[in-house]
């Protein structure tokens, strides 16, 4: 009863905090995130009133599922943006800027916390410092597609931002296994080639057959139902399905398989619009299926967040350093990739601001650095660049979408509703 009542507060309070948050002009997700932290076990939760805020980190950890099961449907909405006509369009304009702002973000970080290595050996070690520079690759999609939904920005740079944030994370997981593996070498001595390269290769190779195959199985399946709430409810168990199975690991002749949940679900939401002619229509089901889904993953994920890191003066070094570097990184990365493909001066000049955000990607990416003598630092270090860039991220995505005129303002009329206005006159037109 209790853990229903918490649920039932977390979506409440998240709920009426988005609406001072719409008085200050701010995103709903910045609102629920803050909710999250005040019903934490730092400030609320520490009352210990059962049912009122989360008491303990392990109470918020318990609701690991529903923030799993979130992420997953965030991804699988993602990869309903790579239809074949907007691949055909900017896909490989996409493709070269998530690749290549994820690897100058990287050797821009690496950079900074190397000197800072040099400068002060005990501060950070190397291993550290390239592993924090592959975590910097890592853009948070969630924080993203909620702005764009809430707004209903569109044009050519956010179909453009939604590709690349996509293509990012894929990128992202191999230059940290790649990383990590590299940084496992420094502290043991010992090279493995499986680690560096085998495993991340077969964790990518994987994830897209394991999407593919599951986003045509559920195309094949949809056929046999005719109403629509079937339908939804069978999209939702492959989901659902897909979710589960991508977080299963083992080994196989001492090689470690796993999946990223990530590309799993974004390559079954690719696969799966590309070969169903009503899927835009049964994708705006599930987006309303999901909305208090979404809204508690961000509760938790505020939640989440440990304030006591700010008591640690070297966190907070390193990690003003990581923040302030890694921002130049994705900016500078950005804007540079776009000048070489030819985008447009307002995309260039805003897409990098929008790439900012970082959470659940990035903490399961520091979860598996703890590893490392020295990885205490390297997951405190991102836990406080998250509590940074998820209360700052959303707000400077949206102001990046109004300059590159995709979102129009608050004003009378909620911007939401006058882009739902220019949506229909452009549909109409």
């Amino acid at each position: 009863m209790t853990t229903l009542v918490m649920l039932a507060v977390a979506l409440i309070g998240g709920l009426l905090m988005s609406r001072i948050a719409k008085k200050l002009n701010l995103p709903a997700v910045t609102a629920y995130l803050v909710a999250g932290l005040l019903l934490g076990p730092y400030l609320i939760g520490r009352l210990g009133v059962p049912g009122l805020g989360f008491g303990t980190e392990e109470e918020v950890k318990s609701f690991d599922l529903i923030s799993q099961a979130a992420l997953g449907f965030i991804a699988f909405t993602i990869g309903n943006e790579f239809r074949i006509e907007q691949i055909k369009e900017m896909g490989g304009r996409a493709i070269l800027i998530g690749i290549f702002q994820a690897v100058i973000t990287t050797l821009v970080v690496d950079a900074a916390l190397l000197i800072l290595h040099f400068i002060s050996p005990a501060t950070i070690s190397v291993a550290s410092a390239i592993t924090l520079g592959a975590i910097a690759a890592a853009t948070a999609p969630a924080a993203t597609l909620m702005v764009v939904r809430q707004y209903k920005a569109d044009g050519p740079m956010t179909k453009l931002l939604l590709l690349v944030v996509a293509i990012d994370d894929a990128v992202g997981l191999v230059l940290f296994s790649a990383s990590f593996g590299i940084a496992r070498v420094l502290e043991s001595g010992h090279v493995s080639a499986v680690t560096v390269v085998l495993e991340p290769l077969i964790e990518v190779t994987l994830s897209i057959l394991l999407g593919s195959l599951i986003g045509l199985l559920l195309h094949l399946t949809e056929k046999f139902f005719h109403s629509r709430s079937k339908r939804l409810s069978i999209s939702i168990g492959f989901v659902l399905l897909a979710i589960g199975i991508s977080m299963m690991e083992f080994e196989v002749a001492g090689v470690h398989i796993g999946f990223s949940l990530l590309l799993v679900l974004m390559m079954c939401g690719t696969v799966f619009c590309n070969v169903c002619d009503f899927s835009e229509e049964l994708m705006g089901r599930v987006d309303g299926w999901t909305a208090p889904l979404f809204v508690l993953f961000f509760v938790l994920s505020g939640a989440a967040l440990d304030l006591r890191i700010l008591s640690n003066p070297l966190v907070i070094l390193i990690g003003v350093v990581y923040i302030i570097f890694r921002s130049v990184g994705k900016y500078s990365g950005a804007f540079v990739c776009c000048a070489a493909t030819k985008c447009s001066p307002t995309i260039r000049n805003n897409l990098g601001i929008t790439l900012l955000p970082q959470a659940g990607v990035a903490l399961g990416m520091a979860m598996t650095a703890s590893q490392l003598s020295d990885g205490a630092i390297v997951e405190n270090v991102v836990l406080f660049s998250v509590l940074v860039y998820e209360l700052v991220g959303p707000t400077l995505t949206k102001r990046a979408l109004i300059s590159a005129g995709e979102i129009i303002p608050e004003g009378k009329t909620s911007a939401r509703t006058k882009n739902e206005k220019r949506e229909r006159k452009l549909h109409i037109g």
